[in-house]
């Protein structure tokens, strides 16, 4: 049976906002993580002129600062009863006027209490941070999995964690759609900072195969050298999953994630979408049955919030971490206390401050 890892696709809960500028990552929650709705298609037409008089245009009305979460969930479709891990998470805050932010990560076995969830009756625990979204998606009794319930389980864990009161915004990152977003951009140039080989396409994009009676994969890998270069979707999102065979393994990786969304930030700003609503509704549709929104804000809504988020305003953030054992065993990662302390800045309202004191955490 072949064990295919991918990120939950179409009933996720994805909406992408593309800032003006720039791309962000967002769905809009209730507190309750209730009413949550797939997204109207956009229309194709440009709206027309708005005259002077008019009210401000939807979205005028968001104020920061804003703290979004950013999720790339695993499933792996070929196990029966498997409940999807959160296999990447980033954060995103953005400052007060909404014209800069800080982006950064969180290791998916960060070690944390996960809080009990009565609406499945789970009782919580000390976990893996990834287990949270697959504890709050199980459905007593059935093989399937309610992903709107781990987002809002994981979402509580990590706000316990941080300090983060609540999230703005959020998202359910798909391979699909990210690697549908970087086509419809025409590609995304990145900077590649070390040699990473894929664990899981071979040159030409297709799936390397499992070793014969199961294990590892086999076959030819694509391989991403050193420099700058312009990546097709899936080789985009193929680079940014890879952690196995890297010297930091998942730290890397965060770092590449990071890396990804600010490389789409520029793409969609070179490509004028700030002041092109038409290309900005074509790029939006062409995430089909990907994109989905909840509440009464509409992608759109925070484009024009975000306009002014460009690539230059955004610092990427590593935060240190180390492994932590039990028995002789692994089981987790832990932040260095200047890792954590960074993130307790962020909830506290002054990151900058703490990034001054400690500028070894500036990402490049």
């Amino acid at each position: 049976m072949r064990n295919n890892k991918i990120l939950w696709t179409a009933a996720g809960v994805v909406v992408l906002l593309l800032a003006g500028a720039g791309i962000a990552f967002a769905l809009r929650a209730d507190r309750d993580g209730s009413d949550i709705t797939a997204a109207p298609a956009p229309a194709a037409s440009s709206a027309a002129p708005v005259p002077s008089s008019a009210p401000p245009p939807p979205g005028a009305d968001i104020t920061g600062p804003l703290d979004l979460l950013l999720i790339g969930v695993d499933t792996r479709v070929s196990i029966p009863d498997w409940q999807p891990h959160a296999d990447a998470i980033m954060l995103l805050h953005v400052d007060e006027g909404l014209k800069s932010g800080y982006l950064y990560s969180l290791p998916r076995d960060l070690r944390v209490d996960i809080p009990a969830y009565p609406k499945n009756g789970y009782g919580g625990g000390r976990h893996k941070l990834t287990e949270a979204m697959s504890y709050g998606s199980e459905l007593i009794g059935t093989d399937k999995a309610n992903v709107f319930n781990g987002y809002e389980l994981l979402s509580r864990t990590i706000a316990r964690y941080t300090g983060i009161k609540m999230f703005d915004a959020g998202a359910i990152l798909t391979f699909n759609g990210l690697s549908k977003l970087t086509d419809a951009l025409g590609g995304v140039t990145m900077t590649i900072d070390q040699k990473v080989k894929s664990h899981h396409r071979k040159p030409d994009g297709t799936a390397r195969p499992l070793r014969p009676g199961g294990g590892d994969y086999v076959g030819p890998q694509a391989t991403y050298l050193p420099g700058t270069r312009t990546l097709a979707g899936w080789q985009a999102i193929d680079y940014a999953r890879q952690r196995y065979g890297l010297p930091n393994g998942d730290y890397d990786r965060q770092r590449h994630q990071r890396q990804l969304v600010k490389a789409l930030l520029t793409k969609a700003e070179a490509a004028g979408l700030a002041t092109d609503q038409a290309k900005l509704r074509s790029v939006l549709g062409a995430l089909g049955d990907t994109l989905v929104t909840s509440g009464s804000r509409t992608p759109l809504e925070y484009a024009y919030a975000l306009r002014d988020l460009k690539p230059s305003g955004l610092v990427s953030v590593s935060l240190p971490g180390s492994s932590v054992f039990s028995g002789g065993g692994y089981i987790g990662e832990q932040l260095t206390s200047t890792g954590r302390g960074f993130v307790r800045a962020v909830a506290a309202g002054d990151p900058q401050a703490y990034l001054t004191q400690h500028p070894e955490l500036r990402a490049k």
